[in-house]
């Protein structure tokens, strides 16, 4: 980890930058794939799979009897876990539920919005060394909640072309309609362009690697709407002089394991904390099955020695962090100045794991600096507000000379002759 001390203000942008991804290529044989994958349906999935996830297969769908097997093959505790872990992102969210209410702008003009919820909607959920069945519940308990009427899963399977069991357990308990085994860009565009076996969706959410991530921004253009923007996951923690330096260490390996890409961030107030932070690094390192792909991310990962916390806010809101860690005495505080962040943790007992698996807020959140501008998923991602309006004779009346003047000059005629002759029609019949 690269450490810096006392940076000044001017250095804080480049401190703040994320590890420079080479696009070029990657999107070239992004859109490769898509396009295959566009022209030539299943038959070319079956060619991917066998290509990338080593398996062939003769039927793409999950059949009730192996998601029948897989939840019968998880063990009592992890089913119970996911039924706790789930009940409490269906509490958070459903809390999130909008009422609609009718607003009169004026006498006689009345707007209000309705909910509806978005029919068809595709989760990419990645499987390999780090099955990410917690995602199953952050997604699709949420879809389920909005009233999505169907929800399609996408997921590479094993090469015994079997998914994770634990990936399939989820999904019935949070309500996923029908799953394929599918991984990677290919994924992506089949829920994007639908094929003879996947059904074309007109959302897609979901993490996974780059070339997700672009599989993902590309069809955005005009195939389907996309949850948001992402790159590689990372964390963000702040700590003064009583903050618990082993905690910090646990929280920022946590992130570490993610992926090679991954990016740690420590912003403290105390040279002790950031000493004692650093052994406990090297420390806990050493003993992670993953160790090897945590230690790679800390190469790309900065400790930061600043003069207060107040720079030290400062500089996290930033860098926009898509996990940020408040572990200082004042944590509530220091959460009135957050600006930019994608999902914020207080005080020295609120571990990121918590919130990546079972306190009940979601997971899927903007990264990359994305946090500036994104929110993370919420029940309003798996929605659509429609907006209502109801003009009585009245209405016309207080605001129809204002749509008149405005129309005229914007030089839009039509559009002022469209309240004018309602105008002139009540004149005559007032007379």
């Amino acid at each position: 980890m690269k450490i810096y001390r006392y940076p000044k203000r001017e250095e804080w942008s480049e401190i703040t930058e994320r590890p420079y991804i080479d696009t070029e290529e990657l999107t070239s044989t992004v859109k490769e794939i898509l396009k295959d994958i566009k022209e030539g349906g299943d038959e070319a999935l079956r060619e991917y799979e066998e290509k990338f996830d080593h398996v062939k297969l003769d039927s793409l769908e999950v059949t009730e009897s192996e998601l029948n097997e897989a939840c019968n093959n998880i063990s009592a505790e992890l089913r119970n876990a996911l039924i706790s872990a789930h009940n409490n992102i269906a509490a958070f969210h459903s809390a999130q539920k909008a009422d609609g209410a009718k607003v009169e702008t004026q006498p006689g003009v009345t707007c209000w919005q309705k909910c509806v919820p978005i029919e068809k909607i595709g989760l990419y959920i990645p499987g390999g060394t780090a099955p990410l069945f917690s995602t199953v519940l952050m997604l699709a308990t949420p879809a389920k909640i909005a009233g999505c009427r169907e929800i399609v899963l996408c997921t590479p399977p094993g090469c015994d072309g079997k998914v994770n069991p634990a990936i399939l357990a989820a999904a019935k308990i949070a309500g996923v309609s029908r799953i394929f085994k599918v991984g990677g860009t290919q994924a992506i565009g089949s829920m994007a362009y639908g094929t003879e076996s996947i059904p074309k969706v007109y959302k897609i959410f979901g993490p996974g690697n780059r070339y997700v991530m672009t599989a993902k921004q590309i069809v955005s253009i005009k195939d389907a709407a996309i949850d948001m923007p992402a790159g590689p996951s990372e964390v963000c923690v702040i700590a003064d002089s009583n903050s618990n330096p082993e905690f910090i260490a646990a929280d920022l390996l946590s992130q570490a394991e993610h992926g090679t890409d991954s990016q740690v961030v420590l912003i403290t107030s105390s040279e002790k904390t950031l000493n004692l932070t650093c052994e406990h690094i090297e420390m806990q390192l050493d003993k992670l099955p993953r160790k090897e792909i945590a230690a790679q991310t800390l190469n790309n990962s900065k400790l930061i020695l600043v003069d207060n916390l107040t720079e030290a806010i400062e500089l996290s809101n930033m860098y926009a962090p898509e996990h940020l860690i408040i572990a200082t005495d004042n944590y509530n505080e220091l959460a009135e100045k957050v600006v930019n962040a994608g999902s914020v943790f207080l005080g020295k007992y609120a571990c990121e794991s918590a919130g990546d698996y079972a306190s009940g807020t979601n997971h899927t959140l903007p990264t990359h600096g994305y946090s500036v501008a994104y929110s993370g998923v919420n029940l309003d991602s798996f929605m659509r507000k429609i907006t209502f309006q109801h003009i009585t004779e009245e209405g016309i009346s207080n605001i129809g000379r204002t749509v008149e003047v405005m129309a005229e000059n914007e030089m839009l005629f039509a559009h002022k002759n469209a309240m004018t002759v309602r105008i002139k029609k009540l004149k005559q019949n007032q007379q």
